[in-house]
């Protein structure tokens, strides 16, 4: 099993004092793999930017530890850290060329001239860029740029990538791509990175794990699927992706990975990662738009008005009350099924395998 290569403990980050003081980051606890991509994801005003800067020694901590392949590196200049930063502005030196640009961490450390040439044409090839020497970065696009500032940093070979918020500054389209040719990148040199963005499906493309932080503290690690499948909370649900919520109860304790809850009248038997219910519980269902059907109304299912009817060619969305609450509802190829009016009564069945349970909390709007 590969180690924790970086190693966040207990860092805090205090921003001025007494009441007017701010936490950005609060007790924040991280181990990140050798060679593993790890997405810091949440609200602007999260503190995952701050999180990084100290990574990077940018910012000091208030308190806290930051360990780097098992050295103590939290009062180490960032100088002298063994990491390197993909910054959102590129930050390419105007009056220089590409290979200028991407030499220039090497020559400022005196390396031999054969060694620089060779190790900046393997960067250029590796990223794409070959042929592109004599260019200025005003004669390159904004991805050429991004892949510039990539090569940059990866040209001092450093232990830690950092990459804040890269892609912000690119169209739609180059984001989609870029992001891909990251990622390829990334896995072929096998270096350990920290990626921050806001964009959720920049964070579920691209990471290994992602870790969802708000108000400064981390509310959940976890793969991209678990984080979709299996978030812990209803701001996680609610960050990522699409979900409805719906109130009910524990009727049943299965077993230790299985509970029976009852929503509105009607029981679905639900998986959970591990058992922190008892039976009559308060809980939440959350309900991603893909996994519910409808049908004709009928007596033993969750009942509701069809809202709002937007075809999409490919899908169709419908906004459901049940009950006064409004549950969005996207039915894929929508050729192959009924298509529903405004005003029609509907049953929502649920696909029960795709549902998930968290312990109640007020949904404030």
């Amino acid at each position: 099993m590969k180690q924790d290569y970086l190693v966040l403990k207990n860092l805090e980050k205090i921003f001025g004092s007494g009441k007017e003081s701010v936490t950005a980051v609060d007790k924040v606890n991280l181990e990140v793999k050798e060679g593993e991509l790890v997405t810091l994801l949440g609200p602007s005003g999260c503190g995952k930017t701050t999180a990084l800067r100290m990574i990077s020694g940018f910012e000091l901590p208030t308190s806290g530890k930051i360990f780097i392949d098992g050295e103590d590196v939290t009062t180490t200049p960032p100088n002298q850290r063994p990491t390197t930063m993909v910054f959102q502005n590129y930050a390419l030196f105007p009056h220089m060329n590409v290979y200028q640009n991407i030499a220039y961490g090497l020559m400022i450390h005196r390396e031999k001239e054969k060694n620089i040439r060779e190790r900046t044409e393997n960067i250029m090839n590796l990223v794409g860029l070959k042929g592109l020497n004599s260019r200025s970065p005003a004669q390159l696009s904004g991805g050429q740029q991004q892949r510039v500032s990539l090569a940059r940093s990866l040209i001092m070979e450093p232990k830690v990538l950092l990459l804040d918020e890269p892609l912000s500054n690119l169209d739609a389209k180059m984001r989609v791509s870029t992001r891909l040719e990251i990622r390829k990148i990334q896995k072929r040199v096998g270096i350990t990175s920290v990626y921050v963005t806001h964009d959720q499906e920049e964070a579920m493309t691209l990471s290994d794990r992602v870790v969802i932080m708000n108000a400064g503290k981390i509310q959940q690690i976890d793969t991209p699927q678990g984080i979709y499948a299996h978030p812990v909370n209803y701001f996680v649900a609610d960050f990522i992706g699409k979900a409805n919520f719906l109130g009910g109860k524990v009727a049943n304790i299965v077993s230790q990975n299985e509970i029976e809850v009852d929503i509105k009248g009607v029981k679905y038997k639900v998986y959970i990662l591990k058992n922190i219910f008892s039976e009559g519980d308060k809980i939440l269902l959350i309900i991603r738009p893909e996994s519910v059907e409808l049908e004709p109304k009928k007596s033993d299912a969750i009942n509701g008005v069809i809202n709002q009817a937007i075809y999409l060619g490919s899908r169709m969305v419908y906004e459901i009350e049940v009950d006064k609450n409004l549950l969005t509802v996207e039915i894929t190829n929508p050729q192959e099924h009924k298509i529903y009016s405004i005003g029609e009564e509907i049953s929502v069945i649920l696909k029960e395998k795709s549902l998930h349970v968290i312990p109640y909390e007020e949904i404030k709007k």
